[in-house]
């Protein structure tokens, strides 16, 4: 018995591909469904003062309506490196990327938060030792 080999070779040449489309629509909405589940579409709350108007920003963190009536309060900055209070180097105070800042210096005084750097006026009466802390215990 003899093997036709063309046959079998023009029957194969002439075959063309077929992609059938059917599988890959049904894992691309399964992989829908999938993120559609896990995602999370909550709008997240964002508080507003209207009191005072957008442009009135003093760069001043709002410690007062959360924090309670503590003495000093730490402010982390990234990469924090240098911290100036009224002109002298206090960046021995910085502990972990954060320095402690007295109440009043926040409430009354001046405080410009640049990256890696803070430079704080205090307000009369607060020493540059007082207005500075290292958070450390």
């Amino acid at each position: 018995m003899a093997i036709d080999v063309k046959a079998y070779k023009k029957r194969f040449l002439d075959d063309k591909p077929s992609i059938n489309l059917v599988p890959f629509i049904d894992i691309l909405f399964t992989i829908m469904i999938f993120l559609v589940i896990t995602s999370n579409f909550s709008a997240t709350e964002v508080q507003t003062n209207t009191s005072e108007p957008a442009s009135a920003g003093t760069g001043k963190p709002n410690v007062t309506d959360t924090s309670g009536n503590a003495e000093y309060y730490i402010m982390p900055v990234a990469n924090l490196h240098k911290v100036t209070v009224n002109g002298v180097d206090r960046s021995d105070a910085i502990y972990n990327g954060a320095v402690a800042i007295h109440a009043q210096v926040i409430d009354k005084g001046q405080i410009s938060i640049k990256p890696g750097e803070i430079i704080i006026t205090t307000p009369p009466g607060i020493s540059v030792e007082k207005a500075v802390h290292s958070p450390k215990k």
